[in-house]
């Protein structure tokens, strides 16, 4: 990304979909073939043959991506990624170098499709997921039963003859997918860790992808690339200098797996979302389909109670910069211009106190779902209180019980225009 202003740069919050032919079984995407792995605690294990059986048979019904992405426009969200093939090979899309895919399973379908038309019905941006390991691509080579347990960077290494057949492949699927959809905003690897970046033409592969899609973001899974970092399933500890972006599960799992029950509550996700915005980071939430493409009921529950939270407060967090310095508020903050927002992840009792900002310079404070005006006070030393013009100081600001959000409670500060 360049330096000018980029729309990744304050997009704040997206939507993942791992949705393939794993979907229709309740199963983990991808890892159950290989035994499983520990991040996944409610993954199945299941041998090569048992993952596969029904793979030819998925066929869902059209239209299934509207239902996800009319609800993603309700949550404030501005772009949305969808697994295009995970590992298990599977692609959503067609094309000459897809021969394991919908598309020949189901000729005159093509998944990727119908979710890009979607996507841009309701205005995001069109991100799609990429898996660089192929585990089902005879020239990969395929996972075998006896290969267990998952050899993740020992993976095996093929004849250079096949691994040349794998690349053209790879880059006549990438091709595809970067060309017969129109404007692709981001394209998310995943993966690049079975093989070193020399191993993937990591280069070469750049150049190809930025030469069909001049401006599209690139995540930093593929091995000496990326635009911005990507952190699973947690929050740094401390925001990165660069463009960031968490995914995160709304579980443990990031198929339909009926057996993890671990759900994050709304409260949850919102505090997650915010202290993301706050730190200046972007927030991919994943959903997981079934077969047919219906989100679960309970993923569509917590978007549904995301977006009713978001209709009174999502212009503290959608196209917000990063806030203040952590000590200054015991919540997120955001900022925009002359405002500031200050996040209330505990519900305010009596009052908030704003540290380490010019008091004298606020014009107005008021929560923000509501817009119910706040009272303030400005706690200064008796020198400031004398001869202080533009002190530095606390402000302390009134919050009544009839204030406060019953999720979360967002107070906006206003400062006067400069002089």
């Amino acid at each position: 990304m360049t330096k000018e202003q980029h729309w990744f740069d304050t997009a704040r919050f997206g939507l993942f979909v791992h949705w393939g032919t794993y979907s229709s079984r309740g199963l983990e995407a991808s890892w159950p073939l290989v035994g499983g792995i520990r991040a996944f605690p409610y993954g199945q294990d299941l041998s090569v043959a048992d993952y596969y059986r029904d793979a030819t048979a998925w066929v869902p019904p059209p239209g299934a991506p509207r239902e996800w992405l009319r609800l993603a426009k309700r949550c404030g969200m501005q772009y949305a990624v969808l697994t295009t093939k995970h590992a298990d090979g599977f692609c959503l899309f067609g094309g000459e170098h897809a021969r394991f895919g919908i598309a020949r399973f189901a000729p005159g379908r093509d998944l990727v499709g119908e979710y890009v038309d979607a996507t841009r019905a309701e205005g995001l941006r069109v991100g799609l997921y990429f898996s660089l390991p192929d585990w089902h691509h005879p020239d990969y080579p395929a996972f075998r039963d006896e290969m267990r347990p998952y050899p993740a960077i020992s993976y095996p290494r093929p004849a250079a003859d096949a691994w040349d057949r794998f690349l053209t492949d790879l880059r006549g699927q990438l091709t595809h997918l970067l060309t017969a959809y129109g404007r692709i905003d981001l394209l998310w690897f995943d993966g690049g860790w079975e093989r070193r970046a020399e191993e993937w033409h990591a280069s070469e592969l750049e150049q190809l992808i930025r030469g069909l899609q001049p401006q599209i973001v690139i995540n930093d899974r593929l091995p000496g690339v990326g635009d911005y970092e990507s952190p699973e399933q947690a929050l740094p500890r401390s925001a990165p200098k660069r463009h960031w972006e968490t995914c995160m599960t709304m579980n443990h799992s990031w198929g339909p797996v009926a057996a993890d029950h671990e759900y994050k509550s709304v409260r949850y996700l919102l505090s997650v979302l915010t202290e993301v915005a706050g730190a200046g980071g972007n927030l991919l939430l994943n959903v997981s389909p079934d077969g047919e493409g219906r989100l679960l009921a309970w993923q569509r529950e917590r978007l549904e109670g995301i977006a009713a939270w978001m209709e009174r407060h999502g212009e503290a967090v959608i196209g917000s910069e990063r806030g203040l310095e952590p000590w200054q508020f015991y919540g997120p903050t955001t900022q925009k211009g002359r405002r500031t927002f200050l996040f209330c992840p505990m519900r305010p009792q009596e009052f908030v106190v704003l540290r380490g900002v010019h008091g004298r310079r606020i014009e107005h404070v008021r929560t923000l779902g509501s817009g119910m005006e706040l009272g303030f006070d400005l706690r200064l030393s008796a020198l400031d209180r004398l001869f202080g013009r533009d002190p530095v100081c606390d402000a302390v600001i009134a919050v009544p019980d009839d204030a406060c959000d019953p999720l979360m409670t967002v107070i906006e500060v206003t400062e006067r225009a400069a002089p």
